[in-house]
């Protein structure tokens, strides 16, 4: 096929211009020269004239070669929609959908395919879906392989907090551990809780290794986990989780930033996420499953700004501080994320003393600028150097705990909007109450 060709068949329909086979020609010819426009006009031209199956396929795929993947999907779902099986049809339309990031759909449409030709095949379409679940076992494979794990660490691995361990082993490890007494009382084992602090703190390691402690699996999804563009899709998302979660009993089931996911209804405009406050409320009733032997773990930087339904008896009904390392902890900390760099003489206890308020996450920022120091020293002289205390002492003096701003917010929460004392573990830490 050449321009030759199509000026043959322009010549030929000048004589027979209502011959459809010949103009269908034509505009195969135009579409694999990747003139598109050209093709476009000729396919138009046909389905104005009647309602050919081939012309509007082929339409559907110049819309897609020009990038119009939501062009193309109206044409081929108008033609899904008069019953038309044809498995070039459904072949398009998944590639359509999966330019389009819906990948649910795609899977469908590719299915539908294999179903009407078992021996068709697509290599796009085969290494981007058939990884992504073209059954519900390759599903939970990859739900499996992405998200639930056996943690290594435990408490022993956590340096400090002892307080809030021995809250968390009175509130979630005793239970997991004793499910045979709580039964005797007719209690279930599981439930939720809630650790809010400020960010920075551990949270995420806590709930990691109390999961370690009682020897369960963990599973931890972040907001990015959930959240899809497409309607419906991040319930869906939500569902499959709690669902990995109680096919894998005992499990602690970890869900950061849950102050997004859980956000006030009352403030959203939007009705999707409504919707999706609500399945999260009843996955954590468990109303058409049983959530026995999950314990679901909830981390937020704002617990203000959580729906006041999420803390009902059942759900997120016991709350745990996390408050930034003392020092103990910070001491252990400091030690763990100087292990593998060049030092000398490094007074921990010092260091530690003296970083009041600081977060794991500002100890980071700590050694950077200690090494960042050092570094510029080495340039110099093109010789590395170890860290020393007064290099630490030094970065003390520029990084200020980050953990302030937000005690200078969560300070006004627990002065005016505490009235059940949910927040009195606050005060207690700015000293401000016994």
């Amino acid at each position: 096929m050449n321009d030759n060709t199509v000026n043959s068949l322009r010549e030929a329909l000048k004589h027979s211009p209502d011959n459809t086979p010949l103009r269908l020609m034509l505009a195969e010819n135009l579409l694999a020269l990747s003139r598109y426009d050209e093709a476009e006009k000729e396919y138009a031209t046909v389905i104005h004239q009647e309602d050919n199956p081939k012309a509007k396929l082929g339409l559907a795929n110049v819309f897609f070669q020009k990038g119009s993947y939501s062009a193309s999907i109206v044409v081929l779902e108008e033609e899904i929609g008069k019953g038309r099986n044809d498995t070039a049809i459904f072949i398009l339309y998944a590639k359509s959908l999966l330019r389009e990031n819906s990948i649910a759909k795609a899977i469908e449409a590719y299915q539908k395919a294999l179903t009407i030709d078992p021996n068709c095949f697509d290599d796009e379409l085969d290494s981007q879906l058939r990884l992504r679940g073209t059954s519900a076992d390759a599903e939970d494979e990859e739900l499996d392989d992405r998200f639930l794990e056996k943690p290594k660490v435990n408490f022993s691995d956590v340096g400090g907090m002892d307080a809030v361990k021995k809250e968390i082993e009175l509130k979630i490890i005793k239970p997991l551990a004793h499910p045979e007494l709580y039964k005797a009382y007719g209690k279930k084992v599981g439930g939720g809780i809630l650790l809010y602090g400020p960010p920075g703190c551990g949270k995420t390691f806590m709930a990691k290794a109390t999961a370690g402690q009682v020897d369960a699996k963990f599973i931890s999804v972040g907001l990015s986990d959930i959240l899809d563009m497409w309607i419906g899709n991040s319930e869906k998302n939500l569902t499959e989780i709690f669902n990995l979660a109680r096919g894998n009993t005992p499990c602690v089931l970890f869900i950061d930033e849950i102050d997004a996911l859980g956000a006030s209804r009352s403030d959203m405009k939007q009705s999707t996420g409504r919707h999706l406050i609500n399945q999260f409320l009843q996955e954590l009733d468990g109303i058409d499953h049983d959530n026995e032997g999950v314990l679901i773990i909830g981390a937020t930087n704002t617990p203000w700004n959580l729906d006041p339904a999420f803390r009902r008896p059942g759900r997120f009904d016991r709350i745990i501080f996390v408050p930034p390392p003392d020092a103990v902890s910070r001491e252990a900390i400091l030690k763990l994320k100087l292990k593998d760099k060049p030092t000398d003489g490094i007074d921990h206890a010092s260091i530690a003393k003296k970083a009041v308020h600081f977060s794991g996450a500002d100890i980071d920022a700590l050694i950077d600028i200690s090494i960042e120091r050092k570094l510029e020293e080495a340039f110099e002289d093109g010789i590395p150097k170890p860290l020393l205390t007064k290099d630490l002492t030094t970065a003390l003096k520029i990084h200020k705990p980050t953990t302030q701003e937000w005690f200078s917010t969560a300070k006004n929460f627990a002065m005016f909007a505490n009235d059940s004392g949910l927040y009195d573990d606050i005060l207690k830490y700015l000293k401000m109450k016994k």
